[in-house]
């Protein structure tokens, strides 16, 4: 099924990729820095940064899905 979309809808959801995608990279930087503290079942700071991943992994999907059905 097509998505309608305006034109500058769609080009607010490629600069929130953009955006998403850069805070992406940084967020695995934040994983290994909180990997690097320990313990894993006890650090509050590598979950924190796993759940945002998720999150943010399935706003890009989603995104992702919106652009490609875009009409």
């Amino acid at each position: 099924d097509k998505e309608p979309i305006t034109l500058d809808g769609l080009n607010k959801l490629k600069d929130e990729l953009i955006f998403l995608k850069e805070k992406k990279e940084k967020n695995y930087s934040a994983i290994a820095e909180a990997r690097s503290h320990g313990d894993l079942k006890e650090n509050a700071e590598y979950h924190a940064a796993k759940e945002e991943q998720s999150l943010n992994e399935g706003r890009i999907t989603d995104i992702n899905d919106i652009i490609a059905r875009a009409n």
